[in-house]
């Protein structure tokens, strides 16, 4: 039998012998063979190694940046290669520990993806039971009315004879030898105490039968499936007190700068930090596990401790990614032995943003400083490495038109907030690289190519993680 997902002419996979993290990948990638590699697509450069560059790549001083779409699947390759690391390690090592599928309570499983099948351990439901508020009668009617009624949550009740109803509550289980539920609506009584359909019944009617939904052993949901509201829901009316699920990906935020002030206004050259309060919620809401944000300041030696010291998956910097005077990351990646897998992407605002493995099971995605250009690195490269990692499905893309030209980019993309409204996209301003305002106001992210785009033309759109799911919902 063919998987869910493959393509037509493909062959099917035995599922059976796969083990989770194969699983997981053959329902989020079924184009992908399950046994394949990850491809390669060229060679990564590490700091100071040889400024390697591929037609169409246009140097940025230092090195050669990555295009955005080719970056956004470099991230996403790097977790699939840590995902696998962890998989192939022993237990009792970081990378086993860190990536092992977990036990997780239903109340704390929200956003998290099933790494084991979700079986009905009981049927659904477990016994027979009302569908309605009514009576529950047996034979052909009228029936004569027992005085005690059947309440939800009580033991079996009495068996009815022929010519018997008793008062049901919904839920509650029916009697032994109930042939049909008659609703409230639909039933008199006459001055005898004897019930009358008042419109014509059939066998079964509004009971819910043993088994309904499913049978013991019934596979609800597979592996690879999100845990929404509805899933929480349908696990614990299948008895689930816990879900076997990927574990959330854990963040580490230092934030870099001597500039920064954490309260007050601005003054005598210094600045309110903008990253620290919005980077943890935001990474949050991409679904990772934020363990600590760290303030840094401009100091290498605080730096490389903190880099090196890290056992989060991902480690976040903000600022210090450039060639100035106390701009450390690329020193101090350099120094920890980093491979840089994206140094400089060709994307506006954000360019000088950067991937680098840190260790076989951690990453760190250097930020731009600025508050915009960070925003575009997360989306860039922290959305798609953290989403691998936790085994979560890409987004679908969408396009919408847009409600007005937006000027481009000579050479890179750029990504522009816009809001939805009915079926276009309108491009908002403040949009410049140090600003906020726009992207507050925003539901999503335009990505216009290099050149622009002009008015009604068709752009791809990234949506904010709380634009669609609720605030509510995101951040748990």
């Amino acid at each position: 039998m063919t998987a869910p997902g493959t393509p037509a002419g493909a062959p099917a996979a035995d599922t059976d012998d796969l083990d989770v993290e194969e699983a997981l990948a053959l329902v989020r990638e079924p184009h992908r063979d399950a046994h394949s590699e990850p491809r390669d697509d060229g060679p990564a450069r590490s700091p100071g190694g040889p400024d390697v560059r591929e037609p169409g790549d246009r140097p940025t001083g230092r090195h050669t940046a990555t295009s955005w779409p080719r970056a956004r699947e470099t991230a996403a390759r790097a977790a699939r290669t840590a995902r696998a690391h962890g998989r192939h390690s022993t237990a009792d090592t970081p990378a086993g520990d860190r990536r092992a599928p977990v036990s997780v309570p239903l109340g704390d499983a929200l956003g998290l993806v099933l790494a084991a099948p979700l079986d009905a351990l009981t049927d659904l439901p477990s016994f027979d039971t009302s569908a309605m508020d009514g009576w529950a009668v047996a034979g052909p009617g009228p029936w004569q009315v027992r005085e005690e009624g059947v309440l939800a949550g009580h033991a079996q009740p009495e068996p009815l004879t022929d010519g018997a109803a008793v008062r049901i509550a919904t839920g509650a289980r029916v009697p032994a030898d109930t042939t049909a539920v008659l609703r409230s609506e639909h039933g008199r009584i006459d001055a005898q105490g004897r019930l009358h359909p008042t419109r014509e019944m059939f066998h079964g009617q509004d009971i819910r039968p043993r088994g309904q939904e499913c049978r013991t052993g019934d596979q609800l949901l597979p592996v690879g499936t999100l845990v929404t509201p509805a899933v929480l829901g349908l696990a614990a009316a299948a008895g689930y007190d816990t879900v076997t699920a990927v574990p959330r990906p854990r963040a580490e935020v230092l934030v870099l700068g001597d500039e920064l002030l954490t309260s007050g206004l601005p003054h005598d050259g210094l600045i309110r930090d903008a990253l620290g309060p919005m980077l943890p919620p935001w990474l949050r809401a991409l679904g990772a596990d934020v363990v600590a944000v760290r303030r840094i300041g401009d100091d290498a030696r605080a730096l490389r401790k903190a880099v090196t010291a890290s056992q989060a998956d991902l480690v976040i910097t903000t600022g210090g990614t450039a060639a100035g005077p106390v701009d450390h990351v690329h020193p101090v990646l350099e120094r920890v032995g980093a491979e840089l897998l994206v140094d400089g992407v060709k994307v506006r605002p954000g360019h000088p943003m950067l991937l680098a493995r840190t260790k076989e099971h951690q990453h760190l995605v250097g930020l731009p400083g600025n508050p915009l250009a960070a925003v575009s690195g997360l989306l860039t490269l922290a959305e798609p490495l953290l989403r691998t990692l936790a085994a979560r499905p890409a987004p679908e893309p969408y396009t919408l038109p847009l409600k007005e030209a937006v000027q481009g980019h000579p050479y890179d993309t750029r990504l522009i907030p816009v809001v939805l409204r009915g079926d276009h996209a309108v491009p908002l301003h403040y949009n410049g690289p140090a600003m906020l305002r726009g992207i507050a106001a925003a539901d999503a992210l335009a990505v216009v190519p290099p050149g622009g785009a002009r008015q009604g033309e068709e752009a791809e759109l990234l949506d904010l993680p709380w634009a669609t799911a609720g605030i509510g919902v995101c951040f748990t």
